[in-house]
């Protein structure tokens, strides 16, 4: 692992915190984050080299310390004795003041910001706990349990996780094997001894993707994308010249739309037909693939590889890979590691990149290796106003809810509109499981205040779950009520 300087570590911190804030849609929360984030993060710096006991400050240590600072803040300028006893006097873990604000904007909103900045802060800890080129596992056992502890406060609020919190065990220096040995050790499967799993029956994996609401235009490329393997088999068998084919697909689309669950379809597809020897799906986005120091962004990289080989690797919103201002930013490593491991594996892997129509097309003509392993595109439609129903119908019915005349006709008009009005922030069918999920607290608020509910009237969604203007408005009557 090459040695940083301090330039570099405040370059990353720098650019990190930044590309962060730049996800908090709220002006208010982003300033307040804007305000805390510096003086809260070289706090935790402390923390993390007070529990690597085995080594002492050094003056590295202090270039370190007042290297973390954003663009536009004010750069510290700690001295020596100053940083030695702060690491000394580090006492607790504190969740920052902004995180309550990112979750209520969570519970809100329906995003994800307190758990990326979970991740987010797993990658700057180790940032600096790399100070002298080793994360030991002390420090790395500081930084998990800061993250476990803002993962603690997610549950509480019901806030929901897509994917395992980063851990920073993965980046632990092993001194005894080197990196170069860790990178090898990296390559093995953790499962290579286990047995693959027996190949599903195609035709229900068809009927399951047949099932799907909308997304005729993926259909129909799908089994078009069927048909060209099969043929391409029984040309290989009858002794016929088969011509090079990659299976590397790009989804282009909005959020919402489907496009993680095709690609769990597809790996079972393709383990279905043969193509692939077990058909999981492992799903990642940057934070999954690049680390934020030098020297680890192979291994991450290398390891998500390995434990997608005999499925499909999904990479959401890969164009994040690509950073058009910062030509040394680490996901141009990961993308290569990602191009090697597609050429070495091509008989057992596939990779699917996922994002926004125009970014992804941007993200592919970035690299001429990225263009010719990715010729496919399946383009994910918005869902209308008649599909959006078909599945809040859906979901309801799966989950054990009926919808009442009234409410049906409310959701009807609720998701015509908002399709007519859809801007870059429609969810598509997040929206309808936002809705749902809301509608359910609602419910449960309402029939918690009968003495003896049925059994269909604890199944029924009224008008007056579904909306929650109508909900805020009773309330708010009844609260002017009582002040009288």
């Amino acid at each position: 692992m090459g040695t940083m300087i301090a330039s570099e570590v405040h370059k990353q911190y720098s650019e990190a915190v930044t590309a962060f804030r730049k996800l908090i849609p709220d002006p208010a929360l982003r300033m307040a984050f804007s305000r805390q984030v510096d003086g809260y993060m070289r706090q935790l710096i402390l923390g993390v080299w007070q529990a690597d006991n085995a080594n002492s400050i050094t003056p590295r240590h202090v270039e370190f310390y007042n290297a973390a600072y954003t663009n536009g803040n004010p750069a510290p300028a700690a001295l020596y004795w100053e940083v030695a006893t702060g690491v000394a006097s580090f006492d607790l873990f504190r969740p920052p003041a902004f995180y309550q604000d990112l979750r209520r904007y969570d519970r809100m909103k329906g995003t994800s910001l307190a758990r990326r900045f979970a991740d987010q802060l797993t990658l700057l800890l180790l940032l600096f706990a790399a100070v002298d080129d080793v994360v030991s596992e002390s420090e790395a056992g500081f930084v998990n349990a800061c993250v476990d502890a803002l993962s603690a406060l997610c549950d509480q609020d019901g806030l929901s996780a897509s994917r395992p919190a980063l851990k920073a065990d993965a980046f632990i220096t092993r001194r005894a094997s080197g990196p170069q040995t860790a990178a090898v050790q990296a390559q093995q499967p953790p499962d290579a001894q286990e047995e693959s799993a027996p190949p599903p029956d195609l035709n229900e994996v068809l009927a399951e993707l047949d099932g799907l609401c909308g997304l005729d235009r993926v259909k129909k490329d799908v089994k078009s994308l069927i048909n060209l393997v099969n043929v391409r088999r029984l040309r290989q068998e009858a002794g016929l010249p088969v011509p090079p084919m990659s299976l590397h697909l790009v989804f282009m689309g909005n959020p919402g739309t489907g496009k993680t669950t095709v690609a769990r379809l597809l790996a079972k597809i393709y383990h279905a037909i043969g193509v692939l020897s077990k058909g999981q799906l492992v799903e990642v986005d940057r934070s999954g693939l690049v680390a934020g120091f030098v020297g680890q962004t192979a291994i991450k990289t290398q390891e998500a590889v390995q434990k997608a080989i005999g499925g499909v690797l999904f990479i959401d919103e890969a164009y994040a890979l690509v950073n058009q201002e910062n030509g040394n930013d680490f996901g141009h490593e990961a993308i290569e590691v990602l191009l090697k491991n597609m050429e070495d594996h091509r008989d057992d892997l596939i990779v699917i990149a996922a994002g926004y129509t125009d970014l992804m097309e941007k993200f592919v003509h970035s690299n001429p290796g990225l263009e010719s392993r990715f010729n496919k595109y399946f383009y994910f439609e918005d869902y209308d106003a008649g599909q959006l129903l078909e599945i809040f119908r859906s979901v309801c019915k799966k989950n054990g809810y009926t919808l009442s005349a009234e409410a049906e006709a409310w959701a009807r008009e609720d998701f015509r509109e908002l399709y007519e009005d859809r801007d870059e922030n429609f969810g598509n069918a997040r929206d309808v499981r936002n809705l749902f999920e809301k509608a359910v607290a609602r419910q449960a608020d309402r029939v918690a205040q009968l003495e003896q509910p049925s059994r269909e009237q604890l199944m029924e969604l009224l008008p007056e779950d579904l909306d929650e203007a109508q909900v805020e408005t009773e309330t708010s009557d009844t609260d002017g009520g009582d002040s009288e």
